[in-house]
């Protein structure tokens, strides 16, 4: 099994700590990993994404060729369509439906939605209300990799032991919010497929 993942998003939205702790989770499994990061011209609200490929057998490249990602997970809905042309025919987007407004001709957000929503398999999540709601509004990251996890590959337990082991440092409080929102994200996306 393999799996070929886009982040994407702006600076300070959480990208990369969401490909740290697929990257742990899969290492933690035995499996194989690459990733190529991209930052965009500030680290604070420029555009960031990073390849991740992960698998059960050695991952030769980096970087994901255009029609071959498995999953595009954004938590920035506009930079969720910038990077569609690498989705496969039966890939998957799930995107945060929170604009991150910053530039002047920023899209409306409804015209975002029917762009997302034409592409048969996706999710699209309220990340932000979500970890605001568990009083966790820097957790919407791990809100978004809840909702992704289902089509990860990897089962639950790795993703708790990564979570652990990538927010340990900052104490249990914080581990504890950032698996809460893993699991609110997990709950968000059974619903959403369920309706």
């Amino acid at each position: 099994m393999k799996r070929d993942i886009i982040l994407s998003g702006v600076g300070g939205q959480g990208i990369l700590s969401i490909a740290a702790t697929i990257g742990l989770a899969a290492v933690d499994k035995g499996w194989f990993l690459k990733q190529a990061e991209v930052h965009g011209m500030s680290q604070r609200g420029g555009d960031v994404q990073s390849h991740l490929r992960i698998s059960e057998n050695t991952v030769h490249s980096d970087l994901i060729p255009f029609g071959q990602a498995d999953m595009i997970l954004s938590v920035e809905p506009m930079e969720s369509l910038r990077y569609l042309p690498y989705l496969n025919a039966d890939g998957w987007l799930v995107t945060n439906s929170k604009p991150f407004i910053n530039i002047t001709n920023y899209p409306e957000a409804k015209a975002i939605y029917n762009e997302i929503r034409k592409i048969k398999n996706h999710i699209l999540i309220d990340a932000d209300g979500i970890a605001a709601e568990l009083k966790a509004p820097k957790s919407a990251n791990m809100v978004m990799l809840g909702a992704a996890f289902a089509f990860l590959g990897i089962e639950k337990n790795y993703f708790e032991n990564a979570i652990r082991n990538l927010f340990g440092r900052k104490g249990e409080e914080v581990v504890a919010i950032n698996l809460s929102a893993f699991n609110a994200g997990i709950e968000f996306a059974q619903q959403y497929l369920n309706r």
